[in-house]
């Protein structure tokens, strides 16, 4: 089959590809800083993003599966490390079922958290750093331990999933192994902004899909979920001031209640990830006149919003009103974009 000569975009995309790949490659190759030997056995040790500061050795140590958590410092007693030790559990430990091996003598068998601040107010800007020593037993002690210090429970989250990059099960031992031990690793975030956008206006999404796409960003270290929640093409969140706006969205099944916004926030939290809420104003506002009608300025321009009614800033202010119970987070969205003014001689027929 001949390509289309006229559509540049497989060659464009061909060109980025080949942009980034070199990047990809690097960012799979883990070396020391200042040793630029590549290792290419089966026991290289992947982590993304790569920390800015680490050494490694060349021990294998292999991992409870019984891990023990001692927690310390002021934000020690946080749930929210409580509940990422046992999140994470599952995940390095996910072939626990299959651990039947008894006699066996593991090297690792306890993690120590300290976390120096108890303050949870998650924002852009928070502190989170941390630095992870994995290191086996020694003369001066019986326990092999794992410690992970942060100032903040945000900086323990990064350090706790590091470890979970460190850890391999091996099919062969049939335990979980930390390779190139000992690990020593200094990190913290390059960009205070890491997002990814979602955009459930265009495309409802349910709240279980959600929380699948917020627990991968955790995976990757992102800190921003970028909610494009409303636009021209449905209004599915619910706006108590207002309740006859989200008659824009899809279906009334393909709808956002308060508690599950507040329950996707809550849950973002928990993995140190921050929602910022986008309601597109003045111009992809569509969907808005399903409810209120006078929104639009005619029956035939249903945008952008008529913005000669009080009416329209009045809603406005109780959308955003409404949203800065359940969205914490500092930065809002108003979008902006695409003001089609064509039409601006419908407001005076």
């Amino acid at each position: 089959m001949n390509a289309d000569a006229s559509n540049p975009i497989p060659t464009i995309i061909f060109f980025i590809y080949l942009s980034f790949f070199p990047l990809i490659i690097a960012s799979r190759n883990l070396k020391h800083s200042s040793n630029s030997q590549l290792y290419d056995d089966d026991s290289i040790t992947y982590i993304w993003p790569l920390p800015s500061e680490f050494s490694f050795g060349n021990q294998t140590l292999a991992v409870d599966p019984n891990l023990s958590l001692a927690v310390s410092g002021h934000g020690g007693g946080s749930a929210i490390v409580k509940e990422a030790f046992e999140r994470y559990k599952l995940i390095i430990f996910k072939h626990h079922s299959k651990l039947s091996k008894f006699g066996v003598s593991y090297d690792i068998e306890k993690l120590n958290v300290i976390v120096h601040s108890a303050n949870e107010e998650l924002q852009l800007g928070v502190d989170e750093s941390y630095s992870l020593l994995v290191d086996k037993r020694d003369e001066h002690s019986i326990i092999g331990e794992i410690t992970i210090e942060a100032n903040s429970v945000y900086g323990a989250l990064r350090g706790l999933e590091t470890l979970s990059q460190l850890c391999a099960f091996d099919y062969g031992t049939k335990t979980v192994q930390v390779y190139k031990a000992p690990w020593y690793i200094q990190d913290k975030p390059r960009f205070e902004y890491r997002g990814l956008l979602l955009d459930t206006s265009r495309h409802y999404l349910p709240i279980d899909i959600i929380k699948q796409v917020i627990e991968s960003m955790s995976y990757a270290k992102l800190n921003v979920l970028h909610w494009h929640i409303i636009d021209e093409e449905s209004f599915p969140l619910e706006v108590p001031t207002y309740p006859n706006l989200w008659k824009g969205a899809y279906t009334k099944w393909e709808r956002y209640t308060m508690e599950d916004a507040s329950e996707v926030v809550n849950f973002a939290k928990m993995r140190g990830i921050n929602v910022m809420a986008e309601v597109d104003v003045p111009g992809h506002a569509k969907s808005w006149g399903v409810g209120y009608p006078d929104l639009w300025p005619s029956p035939s321009c249903k945008e952008p919003l008529d913005v000669s009614k009080n009416f329209t800033f009045n809603v406005i202010s109780g959308i955003l009103a409404d949203m800065r119970k359940v969205f914490p987070f500092k930065l809002f969205h108003l979008g902006g974009d695409e003001v089609h003014t064509g039409n601006i001689r419908f407001l005076f027929s």
